[in-house]
């Protein structure tokens, strides 16, 4: 596998690129027919309580060293804003069904420390709680997403909290929470009824859990009417379609009885070779690299599939698929607690993720929010911390190149994709979407997965006034280089530009690089 130095780029001319014209792969944007809005939802992360993700991650305490605000880092903030991260999901994942809000409610010496049971039976001190989550969530300025505990919970319990948290009249829950220093009753936008519950949320059967369901989706809402928030139930984490079918079987037969909810999840992560997961997260072959990213492809049939079966009950697409877990799960990093799903973070999985997000906005007229997994230090992460120090990964950079798609229409994008072949597996060469962002600019994702070969592309832009496209492009020397606490810039977005003539942009695509243009007006 050719390696792509700094040199290399310069010789590709990305400043501004002239696509050869006899090799190029013509790509046409349809400006004139914008489609769904590419909700910025589908943009959210995930911050389960586990392993290193809250403490040490987000949250360090009061009288850290590390500078922070109420406990809370600053760095790590500070960065997730540059992302404009619109929602995050809490406390679980698996975590959520053994969590008992009151745990971690009060005052600091009176919180009960609990063993997490879910990953790796260490002591959670529950200092980070309600209260904690809602301050990080409010102070990024993301939504709440609240995983509510069905699986060792009960109805009452999950009542208990949602009033805790949204009571906007003097109850006493309400009155506890202003002791607890927050009068004002907190925004919770979404509420996830269980996580799992065909797994470790429970091993529900689907009619134990539509069961469950009726109950927590009757009597568990927020008591702030200011506030909306939307009921998302569980979905399936397979692609047998059984537990889907029941899920929206009972919406359509519930639906106005004093019950209803706004979304039901998928769960599909990028695991290869069965498990336990144990893909390396660096130091792969080019086969190895090939193979992970044609089964993060399968997550576009995934959701066709469940879409299909939602569209016999729901055609007017009401309901929401919400991947509220996705992402890369390879092997634990050496020396780390195997339970702590600490991974390596590479430009193959900035490649991966910018995929899965392409996949998302193509579905977006179903696919309302998505929750990449996981936000700190836990599987394909955003960030790395270690004590003071903090690295921003390739997925990061996605992230953040992608902010303009964020409720940006979606626009039509055709082109032959080409192939690219690594022994028994071919994949498209080039991936591409486009959009017109909420200030009328068009928006162009341009991937090259071809790890040896550069892409010439010529882009059609019928209707587009622009001259000039700017932004910037996502490569590496290698297809498996990370970013490390000594070497935190090994992987980082560098400037790109193009001319456009005639309406066309020419522009030519590093090997395994993410490109994202926004067009000049």
């Amino acid at each position: 596998m050719r390696a792509v130095t700094s040199g290399i780029l310069l010789a590709l001319g990305l400043s501004c690129a002239a696509a050869s014209a006899q090799d190029a792969i013509a790509v046409r944007v349809d400006t004139s027919q914008p489609g769904a809005k590419i909700d910025r939802h589908i943009f959210g992360q995930f911050a389960e309580d586990l392993g290193r993700q809250i403490n040490g991650g987000i949250w360090v305490g009061r009288n850290s060293k590390i500078p922070n605000t109420r406990g809370i880092r600053n760095d790590v903030v500070a960065a997730l804003k540059e992302l404009h991260v619109p929602v995050v999901r809490w406390p679980g994942g698996c975590y959520a069904d053994q969590y008992h809000w009151r745990d971690g409610v009060g005052p600091a010496k009176a919180r009960k420390a609990r063993v997490n049971a879910a990953w790796g039976d260490v002591v959670e001190p529950n200092a980070f709680g309600t209260d904690e989550f809602m301050d990080f969530a409010g102070r990024i300025g993301a939504d709440a997403y609240i995983s509510i505990n069905v699986g060792s919970g009960t109805v009452k319990e999950a009542a208990d909290w949602l009033e805790y948290m949204t009571a906007d009249k003097p109850t006493a829950l309400a009155r506890e929470r202003g002791t607890n220093g927050h009068r004002a009753p907190y925004k919770v936008a979404y509420m996830g009824i269980g996580n799992e519950s065909w797994d470790c949320g429970g091993l529900m059967t689907p009619e134990e859990y539509t069961a469950q369901l009726k109950l927590y989706g009757r009597f568990v809402s927020s008591s702030n009417k200011a506030a909306p928030m939307e009921k998302i139930a569980v979905g399936p984490g397979t692609p047998d379609t059984a537990w889907t079918e029941a899920v929206m079987k009972t919406w359509k037969e519930r639906r106005g009885w004093s019950f209803d909810f706004n979304g039901m999840s998928l769960h599909s992560y990028t695991v290869l070779g069965g498990w336990p997961p144990h893909m390396p997260a660096t130091g792969f072959s080019e086969h190895d690299y090939a193979a992970v990213l044609n089964e993060t492809l399968k997550m576009d049939g995934l959701i066709q599939s469940q879409s299909a079966v939602m569209d016999k009950y729901d055609p007017e697409k009401k309901i929401s698929l919400v991947v509220d877990e996705w992402g890369a799960w390879l092997a634990s990093t050496k020396g780390s607690n195997p339970a702590f799903l600490e991974q390596q973070n590479s430009q193959r999985d900035a490649i991966l993720a910018a995929l899965n997000l392409n996949i998302f906005a193509r579905h977006a007229d179903r696919v309302r929010m998505a929750n990449i997994a996981q936000m700190v230090n836990v599987l394909q992460a955003m960030i790395f911390t270690d004590g003071a120090k903090m690295v921003l990964t390739p997925t990061y950079y996605v992230f953040k190149m992608y902010v303009p798609f964020q409720d940006a229409a979606f626009l039509p994008v055709s082109y032959d994709a080409g192939a690219y072949t690594q022994g028994d597996i071919t994949l498209p060469r080039v991936d591409a979407i486009a959009a017109r962002t909420t200030n009328g600019r068009v928006v162009v994702s341009l991937t090259n997965i071809d790890p040896s070969r550069p892409a010439n592309l010529v882009v059609a832009l019928p209707g587009a006034s622009a001259s000039a496209a700017h932004g910037q492009v996502l490569t590496a020397p290698k297809v498996d280089s990370v970013n490390t606490f000594a070497a935190p810039h090994t992987v980082s977005p560098k400037p790109v530009s193009a001319q456009v003539t005639d309406g066309k942009l020419a522009i030519t695509l590093p090997p395994a690089s993410v490109t994202v243009l926004t067009l000049d007006r």
